[in-house]
């Protein structure tokens, strides 16, 4: 038996060898003025099990051996990394041969159930819901903000009526909870049912099940393979079913916009076009909820951050004659709430420090990319070209001390600073928690004014403070998506501010 085992395992390891080598042999081979390439050893992974370890420490660790660009093989493709941001902007601008849509529109299709935007079944789609991101600019964000103000308030007020004394939490269920409804509202209507808070509280509970699978879903893993997901999407998408939102109450010119365009496309189903509201859905809040929580465990965590912020805010309701605190509903204009720079920097360090953004963009055919000082870089047609700016965020020559939270970091001569420098020369690119180029997210306005007007009511209706000793991390799962989850929940407490004589 011992023999059999002893065989049995040297045949399995010649195998293995075997394997190895013949990957070894037919890997793929760097060509003459591509970038260093790194294949790894295990077949089809390659680097990957390094990379989603700890990415930015991976490809700093890369840089150094290899220099400002290089192509790494993860998990069956091949991705450039361009590493020095004074290149970002020749990859940003070169939409013609470094596209974006197409593998875009595929993760979109399974992720989430929709049919392609690009298919010929749908002529001119992908062009017409880009033309509705207009609603998410200008007058009509104007007026989706002080919709989302509205909301904010009413929700507010009914914690307030809730807050006799101090009242404990988990600080991220909060701010689900409150971002999730008053975005919900904003965008899509009120339920007017007797129940309808708890049918948009029972629509985030489902969402939240679903969202914790969003990163296997977005990097391919089939649906059937994730437990309750598939249940959980489709429960989803009936919410947003023509029949469930005609009996909503209000909603947005963006929203409306969408409703109009789908209907124009007859070959759309019922489900198709519910799906298609779920997607926009994800969109508006996945990114945002996170980005709120971790806004507001920095300013708590920093009291002078707080304090700082509060002062702001009450020296522009004293100036504009508004009340503050519970029972005062406040006003404030784009360019007033544009102005309050303490409150702005205070998000923007904390995006800063939680955004995990891959931009990606797909080589649509070979050729040589141009770069800063006479470089250039020969790709191939199917690789990705990636950048990766949590490794500029964390930049020391960018940012002094930047794995500490400053709140005035972006603050000079008490205005915005907008100047960052690298080797003596000024960036174009220093933050970039929404993308680049022209494929920004197009909601990233509505999104920072969400996450302000939330930490202005909250900082004028209540005091506040984290109650548990523990320092929260990031949770590593949405690397390369988005905003980072906290590893765990941490509770605080608030209690009403008291009212102004």
């Amino acid at each position: 038996m011992a023999s059999c085992d002893l065989s049995l395992l040297y045949t399995s390891g010649l195998a293995i060898a075997a394997a190895l080598l013949l990957w070894a042999a037919i890997g793929r081979r760097r060509k003459a003025g591509e970038p260093p390439l790194i294949n790894g050893w295990i077949p089809f992974l390659g680097k990957a099990l390094s990379f989603m370890k700890a990415p930015s420490t991976f490809l700093l660790s890369q840089q150094q051996k290899f220099g400002d660009v290089f192509t790494i093989h993860l998990a069956g493709r091949y991705y450039t990394f361009f590493m020095d941001p004074f290149q970002f902007v020749y990859i940003t601008r070169n939409s013609k041969q470094l596209g974006f849509q197409e593998f875009a529109d595929k993760m979109i299709c399974r992720t989430f159930d929709v049919p392609s935007v690009l298919s010929t079944k749908f002529p001119e789609m992908n062009e017409n819901l880009h033309r509705i991101y207009q609603y998410l600019q200008g007058k009509s964000l104007d007026t989706l903000s002080e919709d989302m103000m509205k909301n904010l308030q009413q929700i507010f007020e009914r914690k307030c009526s809730q807050a006799t004394d101090w009242e404990a939490e988990k600080m991220y269920k909060f701010c689900c909870s409150v971002m999730f409804e008053a975005s919900f509202i904003t965008l899509y209507g009120r339920v007017p049912a007797a129940d309808g808070h708890k049918v948009i509280s029972e629509i985030r509970d489902k969402f939240t099940k679903f969202d914790a699978n969003f990163p296997y879903l977005a990097l391919g893993i089939p649906v059937e393979l994730l437990g309750a997901t598939k249940k959980v999407r489709k429960e989803l998408i009936y919410h947003f079913s023509y029949q469930n939102m005609t009996k909503w109450l209000g909603g947005s010119e963006v929203i409306q916009a969408r409703k109009d365009l789908f209907e124009k496309y007859e070959l759309l189903t019922v489900y198709d076009k519910a799906a298609h509201h779920f997607t926009f859905l994800w969109a508006s809040v996945a990114n945002t909820i996170p980005a709120t929580f971790w806004a507001m465990y920095y300013l708590l965590r920093h009291p002078e951050a707080l304090a700082a912020v509060r002062d702001e805010i009450d020296h522009l309701l004293q100036s504009t004659g508004q009340k503050k605190g519970p029972g005062y509903n406040i006003h404030l204009t784009r360019e007033q709430l544009d102005n309050l720079v303490y409150l702005e920097s205070a998000v923007n360090e904390s995006l800063r420090m939680s955004s995990s953004s891959i931009n990606l963009r797909l080589c649509q055919e070979d050729f040589i990319l141009k770069l800063d000082g006479n470089q250039e870089a020969s790709l191939r047609k199917g690789d990705f070209v990636a950048l990766y700016p949590p490794t500029l965020h964390m930049d020391p020559e960018v940012y002094e001390d930047p794995k500490e939270y400053k709140f005035d970091r972006y603050i000079e001569n008490g205005k915005k600073k907008t100047t960052f420098y690298k080797r003596g020369r000024k960036l174009k690119y220093f933050l970039m928690p929404f993308g680049s180029g022209s494929t920004k997210c197009p909601g990233r306005f509505f999104a920072v004014n969400e996450i302000k007007l939330f930490l202005i009511l909250f900082a004028t209706h209540f005091d506040a403070e984290i109650v548990e000793n523990k320092n929260l991390g990031f949770d590593n799962n949405r690397m390369g998506l988005g905003i980072l989850l906290p590893d765990s929940d941490i509770a605080f407490r608030y209690k009403l501010k008291s009212l102004e004589k």
